[in-house]
């Protein structure tokens, strides 16, 4: 995705695809989507096979620290009673579905995008959740569940991104308001990578400082 968007580019945008992101969100929407999907249901599927037999060594346990078994025998990973790949591939299909139908021409009302962010927003809120439970109470990570976390937020900072645009075209009742959305696309879309480059940076250095006894010993 560019770093940076000329009107020029804008102009020439189909109506349906309107937005700083009109061109861009219905792909990523799809391919995040997909790639969501498809990590949810091999999640599914190694805790199903797990779940038949407690012997069975899941694909992505590689080692004591990238270890796939520690994490889905946890309560974490059945936060509602039950698998929680269940919630992601559910979720994880619409989002494609709508990526999809946005590439086929579809034109969605506001209120369906307001339930997206709704939805969305709860899943961003979930991960970081899942994040801090692998990190500081499991002691072990996913590279599965990473996936997902990495695919999330992303979908979610974008889905955000589009959707303050559209609020933009809306009576503003607040001086300071109408002020604040004149002016954010000029520096969020401009440097829209930057927040989500920092919260993976973030993530990722995380990740070291919690298992670097282990890490250190592969030096």
């Amino acid at each position: 995705m560019p770093s940076t968007l000329h009107s020029a580019d804008l102009a020439t945008a189909p109506t349906r695809h309107s937005g700083p992101f009109g061109r861009s969100l219905p792909w990523l929407l799809l391919v995040g989507g997909l790639t969501g999907l498809v990590a949810a249901f091999v999640l599914t599927v190694e805790k199903f096979a797990l779940a038949l037999d407690p012997d069975y060594a899941p694909t992505c346990s590689i080692n004591p620290v990238l270890n796939c078994g520690s994490v889905m025998d946890t309560p974490q990973a059945s936060a509602f009673g039950f698998p929680n790949s269940l919630l992601g591939i559910a979720g994880f299909a619409v989002v494609a579905a709508v990526g999809a139908a946005l590439l086929a021409g579809a034109v969605f009302a506001p209120w369906f995008w307001g339930a997206m962010q709704l939805g969305v927003t709860a899943a961003a809120v979930f991960v970081h959740w899942l994040i801090a439970q692998s990190l500081y109470q499991i002691g072990a990570l996913c590279p599965y569940c990473m996936a997902v976390w990495g695919v999330t937020v992303t979908i979610f900072w974008y889905v955000t991104l589009r959707n303050l645009d559209s609020a933009r075209s809306k009576p503003v009742p607040r001086q300071w308001l109408r002020q604040w959305f004149r002016q954010w696309p000029d520096s969020v879309v401009r440097n829209h990578s930057i927040p989500l480059t920092v919260w993976f940076l973030a993530v990722i250095a995380l990740i070291a400082q919690r298992f670097w006894s282990y890490w250190s010993t592969l030096l």
